[in-house]
């Protein structure tokens, strides 16, 4: 007897556990859960894929109960009746939502609830009515989505077909007259002056020879600016007198604007004069004696009456304290025999090259 008495100990303690086991989730499922709770009825009017006995209940993403029950409507098998165990603390309303959400990677069924007390009758549990497809599945959705689309398209098939028969009569027209299209969009592009642009051709001014042998040279350091300029003078393009566009020179364009032209063929041509008393740059302008300051006032093909390029440049000699120690206009004009680039080119080499050579003569004997 004594050694039986153990087992008997140890057995009683098992059963005993087992029995406060079932007794405990006995309580869980007819009580709720700890706490006092509050059950509700849920009907879904459509599927609820998943949903089981212990899924859980949230309210604004917050676990607050259980699915206590589950089963078909019996009135109409296409519903489904739950009923919810939640604590009797979540603010239930009238405006309360119900849905059918899916958690994680495995989608795991969970009823949801927002809004927030409803009044009931005492002693019923009240019906919450879920949304419409609240249990519905995304390849359901897609398949009603798809049968929706199949509707229209069918509704409106005549509609359809006269648009595409439509489409099919215009883009014949189109190959029909695609010769005159290209022609009407070349002219537009003319017009607009849209389209390719065309290659601009760059012209460089001669730098004067043949000055002269240097008689008297620079006494003293000279500083050659950049001239100056009216705004219209500041290009690189052929300019007329009368102003306008010569359809010939679309393309053309000096190698830099007009006045930095000027100053650099100038400076070439003094150091061609005297190469040991070249005038200094720009840069060295604070180091000269005397500066010799341009104003362009012409640089231009004249076409009224004989057809010509003009160059019209005022000259002033100045000494570090900006007196003017010498002035004077210089003017000249060369006779085009023909408008076109290269022979106004030449014409403008010529006509320069008197400039120079009377600009570097007067500038040597007043310095």
């Amino acid at each position: 007897m004594e050694t039986r008495a153990p087992y008997v100990l140890i057995g009683s303690f098992v059963l005993a556990a087992i029995l406060a086991v079932f007794g405990f989730v006995y309580w869980l499922n007819n009580t709720g859960g700890i706490g006092p709770r509050a059950n509700y009825h849920v009907q879904f009017q459509g599927p609820v894929p998943g949903l089981l006995v212990g899924a859980g209940v949230l309210f604004n993403g917050i676990r607050v109960g259980e699915v206590t029950q589950i089963a078909l409507a019996p009135d109409n098998p296409r519903f489904v009746n739950a009923t919810i165990s939640v604590a009797s603390t979540t603010p239930v309303r009238t405006d309360t939502k119900v849905g059918l959400d899916f958690q994680g990677l495995t989608g795991v069924p969970v009823v949801t609830l927002e809004g927030g007390v409803i009044v009931a009758k005492a002693g019923e549990p009240v019906t919450l009515i879920a949304e419409a497809g609240a249990g519905q599945s995304m390849t359901q959705a897609a398949r009603d989505a798809l049968r929706r689309v199949d509707t229209v398209l069918e509704d409106n098939s005549g509609p359809l077909k006269d648009t595409i028969a439509n489409l099919k009569t215009f883009s014949d027209g189109l190959a029909r007259n695609t010769g005159k299209i290209d022609g009407i969009l070349a002219g537009l592009e003319k017009m607009t002056g849209g389209g390719t642009p065309a290659q601009k051709i760059t012209y460089d001014l001669r730098t004067p020879q043949n000055l002269g042998p240097a008689g008297k040279t620079l006494t003293a350091s000279l500083a050659i600016p950049e001239p100056t300029a009216v705004a219209m003078l500041q290009t690189q393009r052929m300019l007329f007198a009368p102003s306008g566009d010569n359809p010939g020179f679309a393309e053309f364009l000096w190698a830099d604007s007009i006045p930095k032209l000027v100053q650099a063929r100038l400076i070439d041509g003094f150091e061609n004069y005297d190469i040991a008393h070249a005038p200094l740059r720009t840069a060295d302008l604070g180091q000269a004696d005397y500066q010799l300051l341009i104003d362009i006032r012409r640089f231009r093909i004249a076409t009224e009456g004989e057809a010509r390029v003009e160059i019209g440049l005022s000259a002033r000699i100045v000494d570090k304290n900006g007196k003017v120690v010498a002035s004077r206009l210089v003017e000249t004009s060369e006779k085009l025999d023909k408008v076109e680039p290269g022979a106004a080119v030449a014409a403008f080499d010529a006509a320069f090259a008197r400039i120079a050579k009377e600009l570097i003569g007067w500038t040597v004997q007043a310095v």
